[in-house]
C-alpha cells in the first residue's frame, strides 16, 4: 500500500455567510473548469486509443483507491501483448503521484493489473487518472479510464462517497465531459466532530474534536431548539490537537424552563455532531434509550442523548423530581402515617 498527499493547514472558525457563499461559488466554478481541462485530450494522446474500462474502480472513505484493469492490451499491429511495466498516474497541473500496478495472473480469465493506494489529504481540485503501460516492444502508452458502472448505485445504509474521518476531506470519482474518470477533492469546512458520548448515573460526558478549525476550543453552549435559549457548557478538557471534553449541564438546562425540551450544542459556534461518517441515517443506526440521571443537588432528570437524522447531537431532557415526590406524599397519608394497605369492603348499592 502506498501513502502520499499533503497536510492541509488549519483554519479559524466559520466565516460570515456572505463570504461562505462567495467561496462556494468560486470553488464550484473552478471545479467545472478543472473537470473540463482534465477530460481534454492533450497532445498526441489521441493515438493511445479509447478509454480503458476498469474491472473495478472504487474509493472508500475518501482515502483508499482500488483499481483493477484487464492486463492484456491491443498493440498497433493487432497483436495482444501484456505490458512489462504499468503504473497509475494521479496528476493535477505539475503535481504528480505515481502508483505501481501489480500484475496478477489467475487460472481463469485474463490477468489483471491491480493497485491499492491511500490518498492523504489531496488538495482542493480535480486530479486526472492516467494508466501508463510499457509493452514488450518498449512503446509507452498512456490512456484514461472510465468510471466503473454508469447506472445509479443501489440504495445502502451507507453513502457511496464519504469524507475522510480524520481530516474531513471529501474525494469523489466523477465523470468529466469527455467521459474520463477523475478525482475531485474538496477540503472540509470547520466542523465540531463528536467522537463519543458517555451517559453515566449523574450526567452525560461528551468527547469530540475540532476539524479544520483553530484549536483548542474556547467556548461551548447548549441551545434550546424552539426558542433559542442559550445555556453555557463548561469545556472540561482542551487538547492542542482540537480534542475537547464537555459535561452536559442537565441542571441548568432543566432549570431554564418547565417541561420537556430538545437542546442542540455548539462548540466555538460550530454545530456539534457526527458529520464525518458514511452512515445515511445516524438516528436509526445509533438508537439510544431514555435514562434517568440523579444530579448532585438531588434532582432527577429524564434525558435522551441521541443523534438526529442529519447527524447532529441533541439532548431531550425533563425534570421529573416533583413527579417522583408527589406519589410518595400521597402514599404516606395524613400526618405522615402510612395508610392501612387492607382495602375496605365494597359497599352494596341498591
Amino acid at each position: 500500500m502506498h501513502y502520499f498527499g499533503f497536510t492541509s493547514p488549519r483554519r479559524p472558525g466559520p466565516p460570515p455567510p456572505a463570504l461562505r457563499r462567495f467561496r462556494a461559488g468560486a470553488r464550484s466554478t473552478r471545479f467545472r473548469l478543472e473537470r473540463a481541462a482534465a477530460g481534454r485530450v492533450r497532445g498526441a494522446a489521441w493515438r493511445a486509443g479509447p478509454l480503458l474500462t476498469p474491472v473495478h474502480l472504487s474509493l472508500r472513505d475518501s482515502r483508499t483507491l482500488n483499481l483493477a484493469l484487464t492486463a492484456e492490451t491491443e498493440g498497433a499491429d493487432g497483436a495482444d501483448d501484456a505490458p512489462d511495466r504499468a503504473r497509475l498516474l494521479i496528476t493535477r497541473g505539475h503535481r504528480r503521484h505515481v502508483v505501481p500496478l501489480a500484475l496478477e495472473r489467475h487460472s481463469a480469465g485474463a490477468p489483471l493489473l491491480t493497485a491499492t493506494a491511500t490518498l492523504r489529504d489531496l488538495r482542493d481540485g480535480v486530479w486526472r487518472l492516467t494508466v501508463e503501460t510499457r509493452g514488450a516492444d518498449g512503446r509507452v502508452r498512456r490512456r484514461g479510464i472510465t468510471p466503473a458502472g454508469d447506472g445509479a448505485p443501489p440504495w445502502t445504509p451507507t453513502v457511496p462517497h464519504a469524507p475522510d474521518p480524520l481530516t474531513g476531506t471529501l474525494v469523489r470519482i466523477v465523470r468529466s465531459r469527455s467521459g474520463r474518470a477523475v478525482l475531485q477533492a474538496t477540503r472540509s469546512r470547520p466542523r465540531a466532530e463528536l467522537v463519543r458520548f458517555e451517559p453515566r448515573g449523574d450526567g452525560i460526558t461528551v468527547r469530540g474534536r475540532l476539524v479544520g478549525a483553530a484549536p483548542p476550543p474556547r467556548r461551548a453552549e447548549a441551545v434550546r431548539r424552539r426558542d433559542k435559549v442559550v445555556v453555557p457548557v463548561e469545556v472540561a478538557e482542551r487538547g492542542q490537537d482540537g480534542a475537547f471534553t464537555l459535561r452536559v449541564p442537565l441542571g441548568a438546562m432543566t432549570g431554564a424552563g418547565p417541561g420537556q425540551w430538545v437542546w442542540d450544542f455548539r462548540v466555538d459556534g460550530l454545530p456539534l455532531g457526527r458529520w464525518l461518517s458514511d452512515v445515511r441515517d445516524p438516528s436509526a443506526a445509533y438508537p439510544t434509550p431514555f435514562r434517568v440521571f440523579a444530579l448532585p443537588d438531588g434532582a432527577l432528570v429524564r434525558a435522551h442523548a441521541h443523534f438526529t437524522r442529519t447527524g447532529a447531537f441533541a439532548v431531550t431532557c425533563w425534570d421529573i423530581t416533583d413527579l417522583t415526590r408527589e406519589p410518595a406524599a400521597l402514599a404516606s397519608g395524613p400526618k405522615g402515617r402510612t395508610p392501612d394497605p387492607t382495602p375496605e369492603p365494597a359497599k352494596e348499592t341498591a
